[in-house]
């Protein structure tokens, strides 16, 4: 994974992520704020999901950088953006790619069945995995930049 400027996890850490990710938590999977920010931070802890989440984030700032706009100015606003509304960040829209993506975070936290992996796993899977990671970061990327 290539991430958008070697900045990226100091200007977004991981207990920036989880927090970012915390209303789509909350509102998919149906827990309470602390329970959802509980299993964030836990699955966060794992280097294979932080660095799929780190890349769908990438994805969306590449999408969001104009031409005239260089990676360390974009940083910088992502810095500002991640300062100001890390707590505000609304939930991503509804959609079967973005369940993907918190079905893999549950596989980490083992409550998601493990055939899931498996299903993950398969071209189509991957797929949706794929697109679930972009759109989650678009997403991302349009709420701390604006």
């Amino acid at each position: 994974m290539t991430l958008f400027s070697r900045r990226l996890p100091h200007v977004v850490t991981r207990a920036d992520l989880a927090r970012v990710l915390l209303e789509t938590y909350v509102d998919l999977m149906n827990v309470d704020d602390d329970e959802a920010l509980e299993r964030l931070g836990r699955a966060l802890e794992r280097p294979e999901l932080l660095d799929a989440l780190y890349g769908g984030l990438s994805a969306g700032l590449e999408a969001q950088q104009g031409a005239r706009t260089s990676e360390d100015q974009l940083m910088d606003r992502l810095a500002k953006g991640v300062q100001k509304r890390r707590s505000r960040v609304k939930a991503a829209p509804g959609h079967p790619s973005i369940a993907a993506v918190l079905v893999r975070i549950n596989l980490e936290l083992g409550l998601a069945p493990e055939q899931m992996r498996a299903t993950l796993q398969t071209e189509k899977g991957r797929a949706l995995l794929e697109d679930g990671l972009a759109r989650l970061g678009k997403h991302l990327a349009a709420e701390l930049l604006r």
